[in-house]
């Protein structure tokens, strides 16, 4: 170890954290943003920040709109627009439905919509687990059968959701599955307001699943999360673990929830 080297290393950590505060405190911002007000939020020193300022204005982080203002660059966005190509919804949801999976001992599904249905992308279960319901990758639901399936019919226009009854004549499994049109409109006006959806057993006698939603940076519904579990162990406190674990999912895809 250099011990010269240790008060460089220290500048230059600290100059990044400079950074990082005044681009925070631009982005509390909607419109261009005065050295004065960001030295106060920020908490650095006037010219401290107009130089660590000037410089990101060089590399285009921020944009400097006219003697003393700024804003956050475009370099910004074309750097998240990288990150966003390089992130798979798979990506971004393992980690998470392997921790939902470890708190609810049960198979947690992600899938996405293809058509007039929806197929399984991914899962986290173990074997070593006791009784699952283990979906195959790959696997196809109908969307009016499914939880997932609901979720994405709950955001089609009505002329949409008429249109699929129609292709689909709602073709039931069992006594349970939804085969009336009215009773489905119904059920996804259910959907639509609670933000999550259920399978009571309408797919698959003795399975019961529970889905919340996935959006991306634009707020589109790309994915749905799951939790499939034989009818009489699905415990209703885990859809507040599922709710929360799809909306930090969705954040990590740059979703931001309207306040």
């Amino acid at each position: 170890m250099k011990i010269e080297n240790v008060p460089e290393q220290k500048t230059t950590i600290q100059v990044i954290e400079r950074m990082v505060a005044l681009l925070d405190a631009l982005a509390k911002y909607p419109d261009p943003v005065s050295l004065k007000e960001l030295s106060k939020v920020s908490g650095l020193h006037p010219s401290t920040a107009h130089r660590i300022l000037n410089d990101m204005v060089v590399t285009r982080f921020v944009d400097r709109v006219e003697p003393g203002t700024y804003r956050l660059g475009m370099r910004l966005l074309e750097l998240g627009n990288v990150v966003k190509s390089r992130l798979s919804v798979r990506e971004a949801a393992l980690d998470f439905m392997r921790a939902l999976h470890k708190k609810t001992q049960q198979t947690i599904n992600l899938s996405v919509r293809q058509g007039d249905e929806i197929v399984y992308i991914d899962r986290a279960f173990s074997e070593r687990s006791g009784m699952q319901v283990v979906r195959a990758i790959g696997g196809r639901g109908p969307l009016h059968l499914t939880s997932t399936g609901k979720l994405f019919l709950s955001v089609d226009e009505p002329k949409a959701i008429r249109a699929y009854a129609t292709r689909t004549g709602l073709a039931g499994h069992n006594k349970n599955s939804i085969t009336d049109l009215g009773k489905l409109e119904r059920e996804l006006s259910l959907v639509k307001s609670r933000g999550y959806s259920r399978d009571n057993e309408e797919l698959e006698l003795g399975v019961r699943c529970m889905a919340a939603g996935i959006y991306d940076d634009s707020g589109k519904l790309i994915a749905g999360l799951s939790i499939s579990a034989p009818a009489d162990r699905l415990q209703e406190e885990w859809l507040e673990d599922l709710v929360m674990t799809a909306s930090q999912i969705s954040r990590t895809l740059g979703y931001m929830p309207v306040e």
